[in-house]
């Protein structure tokens, strides 16, 4: 029965299983959670908590949203939680988005606007949304990183970036295969998806490895094979393109529920 004090369940206390992760993701850390609902509240939990922390030290907490269904049940946590954190201090930006109008059912904006930013009342001077609708898509993705680095500076360094992972082993927009995964100097582009037979406007690796926080959520025995591929399997970014996204200097995190973890050697 839930909370009426607490209907989105913020201030639950979750159990979670934390190790440190070792090879390719070293220093990182796992959170292994039973269930994508003890996932959702405490992805946000450190979500609210990562924002203090940027508040304190930098006066801003600027966040790089993900799209999908895990992130939208994080989303709906945080809409609960007004007043855990001064959302009027909070920069919205997104590591990808499809090339889609910002109001169409496959739009990351869209979802993050019903599912949070309306909830908590953002004003639209926080949100920097990609301009996925725009014709020419790399003049889309050229503006979106003059925000960005107008917005961060350079380098352009995110406090947190939330990061999800398809069952291929992609995450944002950086699919097996694609050619987003060879650049080396853009921040933001343009990718060209075949095996979805359309385009995409992502974060590219130079700009996810600069962050100070990132988190991947990922949750669905679909993604088993994924991530234990990703994080145990023999090196191969082409194929499964999230063993690529390693911090310079910052702190990752692989929250995960029992699902999504049930190939993993550690928990076998």
């Amino acid at each position: 029965m839930s909370d009426p004090l607490d209907p989105t369940g913020i201030q639950q206390k979750i159990e979670a299983h934390i190790m440190p992760l070792s090879g390719r993701m070293a220093g990182a850390l796992l959170y292994r959670v039973p269930d994508p609902p003890a996932l959702h509240i405490l992805a946000a939990q450190q979500i609210i908590a990562q924002g203090r922390a940027a508040l304190t030290a930098r006066g801003t907490f600027r966040i790089a949203l993900s799209g999908g269904t895990t992130p939208r049940g994080v989303h709906e946590v945080l809409a609960g939680a007004a007043t855990a954190l001064d959302w009027s201090r909070v920069e919205f930006y997104f590591g990808d988005d499809r090339s889609v109008p910002p109001d169409h059912p496959d739009s990351n904006f869209g979802m993050a606007k019903e599912s949070l930013f309306e909830p908590l009342g953002i004003k639209g001077e926080r949100i920097h949304r990609m301009q996925g609708e725009e014709a020419d898509l790399d003049q889309a993705a050229r503006a979106y990183e003059a925000e960005v680095l107008s917005g961060l500076g350079a380098p352009p360094r995110f406090d947190l970036i939330l990061m999800g992972m398809g069952n291929d082993g992609h995450t944002a927009s950086l699919f097996p295969n694609t050619a987003v995964l060879l650049e080396h100097d853009r921040l933001v582009v343009a990718n060209e998806v075949p095996q979805l037979k359309t385009w995409r406007l992502t974060f590219t690796y130079p700009l996810l490895r600069q962050a100070r926080g990132m988190m991947f959520l990922v949750a669905g025995v679909s993604k088993a094979a994924a991530l234990e591929a990703v994080l145990e399997g023999p090196d191969d970014p082409t194929t499964y393109p999230s063993q690529a996204v390693q911090l310079e200097d910052g702190t990752l995190i692989w929250m995960v529920d029992e699902a999504a973890a049930s190939r993993l050697h550690q928990f076998r």
